[in-house]
């Protein structure tokens, strides 16, 4: 986008602006005439090019206007926005709502539906959980003279296991003695809490134990990733019925894809993919 003007970023503002509210293709000679731009339409034009060359803005058939293309809304959200602040009630009525939220699941529900209220347009929100399952018990098996098996046993009785190769495998005595050190910092912590418990050695893990230590911290953190799922909240789906004249057929097909959190789940893969922050 080196080679847009300022008056070309101007330009796209009132076309996504403009489109975002008539639905209608937007014309040079109707941004000529809009205040701030003291220019021709024919100057508009030669913007309105630029912006097509960069694929921020496309022809609709054969329409004499533009509309904007999704780079073009990208750049319009990302560096175009013109940001309105909230009011003090709206700060407070969001506090006092977020405030009664019991837990960070309640607290992201209540985020979503209000984004959606304050935006009127679907809002979406992912993020990874662990659920509500809690350390019982941490197991060290010997498996070879290398290697030993962690096995992570839940409150919910769900058990995961990782294979932690420890290059040569320590006398019973210490294992027994790194086993009662993990099971002590993680017996009765949420798995949420798992991570950073391990982040530092526990001051009674004898010196000469600490990489063994370490090295086990890892194996259980990945244990972690089989009870880390990805949990999808949606809030205002009926807000795209107040704009189906967008959709260039039915909205439905947009409802039934959004229902489905498997597409909408591979879709914001594919937008990281892309380079797109979401």
């Amino acid at each position: 986008m080196s080679l847009v003007s300022e008056r070309a970023l101007n330009v796209l503002r009132v076309i996504v602006q403009d489109y975002i509210h008539s639905s209608e293709p937007v014309a040079s000679k109707a941004i000529a005439e809009r205040p701030g731009f003291d220019v021709s339409a024919a100057t508009i034009r030669n913007d309105m090019a630029l912006l097509e060359e960069e694929e921020l803005i496309a022809a609709p058939h054969t329409s004499a206007g533009r509309v904007p293309t999704d780079k073009g809304y990208r750049v319009f959200v990302d560096t175009l926005t013109n940001h309105k602040p909230l009011t003090g009630a709206q700060r407070q009525a969001i506090t006092r709502f977020l405030e009664e939220s019991v837990d960070l699941d309640d607290t992201l529900t209540r985020t979503v539906r209000l984004l959606s209220t304050l935006t009127n347009q679907v809002a979406l929100i992912q993020y990874p959980t662990f659920g509500q399952a809690k350390v019982r018990h941490v197991e060290l098996l010997p498996v070879d003279d290398a290697r030993v098996m962690v096995i992570m046993i839940t409150d919910s009785g769900r058990v995961d296991q990782s294979v932690v190769d420890w290059g040569e495998l320590p006398d019973e005595s210490v294992i027994g003695e790194i086993r009662a050190s993990i099971n002590e910092v993680l017996i009765g912590k949420s798995l949420d809490e798992v991570p950073q418990l391990l982040s530092n050695v526990p001051d009674n893990v004898h010196p000469d134990r600490r990489t063994l230590f370490e090295q086990l911290s890892d194996g259980i953190c990945r244990t972690l990733d089989a009870h880390r799922t990805t949990r999808l909240l949606m809030s205002g789906a009926a807000n795209l019925v107040k704009t189906e004249a967008d959709f260039s057929h039915s909205v439905y097909p947009v409802l039934e894809a959004i229902e489905e959190q498997v597409t909408v789940l591979k879709l914001f893969h594919e937008m990281r993919e892309d380079g797109f922050d979401v």
